[in-house]
């Protein structure tokens, strides 16, 4: 049965100033079939619950990234292929490209990188605990990450503020507003060219060029170097914009959506002590505790797809060539796989969340290194018995896409 009711208003970015919307996702879940939800450029249907997220996430044949690519709105010829990265290619050209990198986020590869993520870690909770106050994304979430992603880049991690401030522009490109010019950073490009139509894309372009220009000069033992000396068994390389989008997308990934994780998280244990004190109680929950963070977070909150052919999704039947927009945030909720979904739980044991996707082909290339940060954090804080208590509402990212928080006063107590 095909819905004939709009969907209430889920891209207003606004909204998410005080959280995920779940009352209206709660509506859209419970429709017949799939609903509608206009949009400035003629609407989408809204993938809501999480067996036609699952649906829509593993069928790269029927539900194409590359078609319209995987924003909201649609966007020109010329842009389409200017701004188009990893997640916006189907087969073969995105197994191509994902083979290129992959090998640097098997669970093996990643495990090489504890030492590292464990040391920072250790100096930001280290400095964190020693001030006893401060915005715990400043201090701890939001340069946990970027160091972590530019070490292993081989970007000199002097350099992660910058970065940090880059990514941070770009999250406001997915809001109504920008804080820059379309000429920062020394940009001439028209911003619908560039990836979240905001300057600061190209100043990461700009940089990624630099430094890939720096490792073909001199090779060094890291991700950039693999990406620009990256061959494929026929021979194949990147080309110089797969190169300036994937390191895009490498940075922006790496950063902004594990430190909307860790920020979270810290906000979630702060507000609900009782599940911090069974993580201390019990150290082995420290796995459960990350997929739960992970679920309650949901760092981005949707992805599109338009599909190649006639296809039901959801006992609602769609034409070639429509778009579908899976919400990660609502199928995270669903009461249909969550019991008491909006419980924090840190001992959920079915905890099947699609905070990296909802599977199939364009599953989250850095689950593992995300998970790896989450996990040593909780770790290190259990070591050090740190309680955390938070001292204002967190200032949240007027954005319908990352579900991002730019800053929470937290206090640290070791007991």
């Amino acid at each position: 049965m095909q819905s004939t009711v709009s969907a209430p208003n889920i891209t207003e970015p606004s909204l998410y100033l005080d959280g995920i919307p779940h009352d209206r996702f709660a509506e859209i879940r419970n429709a017949d079939g799939l609903m509608w939800h206009d949009y400035a450029d003629g609407g989408f249907w809204v993938v809501s619950r999480h067996a036609d997220v699952r649906t829509v996430s593993r069928n790269g044949k029927l539900f194409s990234s590359a078609v319209g690519m995987t924003n909201l709105w649609d966007l020109e010829a010329d842009a389409i292929e200017a701004r188009r990265s990893l997640i916006d290619t189907d087969a073969p050209d995105h197994t191509r490209l994902r083979r290129l990198v992959a090998r640097a986020f098997t669970p093996k590869n990643i495990r090489r990188w504890e030492d590292t993520v464990r040391s920072i870690t250790v100096e930001l909770l280290d400095a964190f605990v020693a001030a006893g106050e401060g915005d715990f994304v400043a201090e701890v979430a939001a340069p946990l990450p970027i160091r972590v992603i530019l070490t292993m880049l081989g970007v000199p991690v002097e350099d992660a503020g910058y970065l940090v401030e880059l990514s941070n522009y770009l999250v406001e490109g997915t809001g109504d507003t920008q804080s820059i010019p379309p000429d920062a950073f020394g940009n001439t490009t028209e911003l619908r060219l560039l990836p979240f139509n905001s300057p600061a894309s190209h100043a990461l372009f700009e940089y990624g060029e630099r430094i890939g220009d720096l490792r073909r000069a001199n090779p060094q033992d890291d991700l950039v170097t693999s990406l620009v000396e990256a061959e494929a068994e026929d021979g194949d390389r990147l080309s110089g914009s797969e190169y300036r989008n994937l390191f895009h997308l490498l940075v922006f990934a790496g950063n902004e959506t594990t430190r909307t994780g860790l920020s979270h998280g810290a906000i979630a244990l702060a507000d609900h002590p009782d599940q911090w004190q069974r993580v201390l109680d019990d150290p082995a929950m420290v796995k459960s505790a990350t997929e739960e963070i992970l679920r309650w977070a949901t760092p981005v909150l949707h992805m599109r797809r338009t599909t190649t052919e006639p296809v039901e999704v959801g006992g609602t039947h769609l034409d070639a060539g429509e778009k579908v927009v899976m919400w990660y945030a609502s199928a995270n909720h669903d009461e249909r796989v969550f019991s008491d979904p909006f419980t924090f739980d840190v001992g959920r044991e079915e905890n099947p969340h699609f905070s990296f996707g909802g599977g199939g082909p364009h599953v989250c290339l850095g689950a593992f290194l995300a998970r790896l940060e989450i996990i040593v954090l909780l770790e290190e804080m259990a070591r050090r018995n740190i309680h955390l208590t938070r001292l204002d509402e967190p200032v949240r990212a007027p954005s319908n896409f990352v579900h991002g928080v730019l800053s929470v006063g937290m206090a640290a107590e070791v007991r």
